[in-house]
């Protein structure tokens, strides 16, 4: 049997009406976010927030209309309503002169129900990349330690079901407990409150699961894990812009995201794509941080730019987004990772600790802004399994 396509589930969708414009759904541009994948499809149905429960029979019949495709084995039709100015790659004439400030395309606000409520936190995150090997986790881990130590309660969630990290870098082993047979505990260290995959696993298992997996496990470490009062959670993203990372961006109430990229150009062309799908599922991108800026030679202190100088400031000059900060390429910093004694926790007022506290400043600002303004919310989302 032939693979489904998105052409395959483009025509499908095409024999549905929407009523209100006349138009079938993908001439009306409701259809955003498509994803299909061995069989597997996903997308959102963005309607006006005015009508998003009235809409719920038309997201019904789309999904109808794709379940008849041969060859398909699930799908995931949600509801998204928004409200705001277009996106930046929608918008004509859009201007990124700016070099502070959060970007003119992620000022949309949310309808006011989301699709995954996690009670008593305040605030999530996602620090994601748009590939791996660029230091993603360590920016992650330390960012949460250094909102922590500027007075903020924090939770950390190791989003990368293929390659958990969290457990290595925070230096913490053994399965997480429960109190009640339903709801797992978080695995506490630092003053941070961490759940991983890699809690549940040993280290050396291959995670050899299909997308669906993916997505369950993602949703129970966020919704079945007892994470108490919390000002902000941050999420360790997995690398790149796959199932995983739309589930995040879609069921999640994000109030923001930190993309984290390498100064060279092959790094930051992902960067870009990480970038992009904030900004078409309406995820407000707080800033971009520059991991291995440079390399500080140990014994001179010598600055050495050996992935080049400025990439990711000068990305973010041209996205019209904050430039959070420039992290070296120093030993300490990965030594300490690897020994689960993160610099930021253990070595607070050194240098190395310095840009990770003052990037978590700047993200400190951005979270007081959402939150003065009225919190971005999750879209309004009905799934049905």
């Amino acid at each position: 049997m032939a693979s489904v396509t998105r052409d395959d589930i483009t025509a499908a969708l095409s024999t549905v009406l929407d009523e209100d414009s006349g138009k079938d759904v993908v001439s009306a541009g409701l259809i955003q976010g498509l994803v299909v994948r061995e069989g597997h499809v996903g997308f959102s149905l963005e309607v006006d927030p005015e009508k998003g429960a009235a809409k719920e029979p038309l997201r019904k019949a789309c999904e109808e209309a794709v379940k008849r495709v041969a060859g398909v084995l699930s799908v995931t039709a949600v509801l998204t309503a928004h409200r705001g100015t277009p996106s930046p790659s929608a918008a004509k004439g859009h201007s990124h002169a700016h070099t502070h400030g959060p970007a003119e395309g992620n000022k949309q606000q949310r309808a006011p129900q989301g699709a995954m409520q996690l009670p008593g936190v305040k605030a999530i995150i996602a620090v994601a990349s748009g590939k791996g090997g660029v230091g993603k986790s360590t920016v992650a881990v330390n960012l949460a330690l250094a909102l922590s130590k500027l007075g903020r309660r924090v939770g950390l969630l190791d989003a990368d079901i293929y390659g958990p990290s969290i457990p290595r870098m925070m230096g913490l082993t053994g399965k997480p407990e429960s109190k009640d047979g339903k709801k797992l505990l978080p695995k506490e260290k630092y003053g941070i409150r961490t759940m991983s995959i890699g809690y549940l696993v040993d280290e050396d298992t291959p995670m050899i699961w299909r997308g669906p997996m993916v997505q369950s496990a993602l949703t129970q470490m966020m919704r079945d894990v007892e994470w108490g009062e919390l000002d902000v959670l941050v999420v360790d993203m997995p690398p790149g812009t796959g199932d995983a990372q739309l589930t995040m961006a879609q069921r999640v109430p994000l109030a923001g995201a930190i993309v984290v990229s390498t100064p060279q150009e092959i790094a930051l062309i992902d960067a870009r794509k990480g970038f992009a799908m904030f900004d078409k599922t309406h995820v407000p991108v707080f800033g971009i941080v520059e991991n291995m800026a440079y390399f500080v030679s140990p014994g001179s202190g010598e600055k050495s730019y050996i992935f080049g100088e400025g990439g990711a400031r000068r990305m973010a000059e041209k996205l019209g987004c904050d430039f959070l900060g420039e992290v070296p390429l120093r030993m300490t910093i990965r030594e300490k990772s690897d020994s689960g004694e993160p610099v930021v926790a253990t070595a607070p007022d050194s240098d190395e600790a310095k840009p990770f506290i003052d990037i978590a400043r700047r993200v400190g600002e951005h979270l007081d802004r959402a939150a003065g303004g009225g919190a971005r919310k999750a879209p309004s989302i009905s799934i049905e399994d």
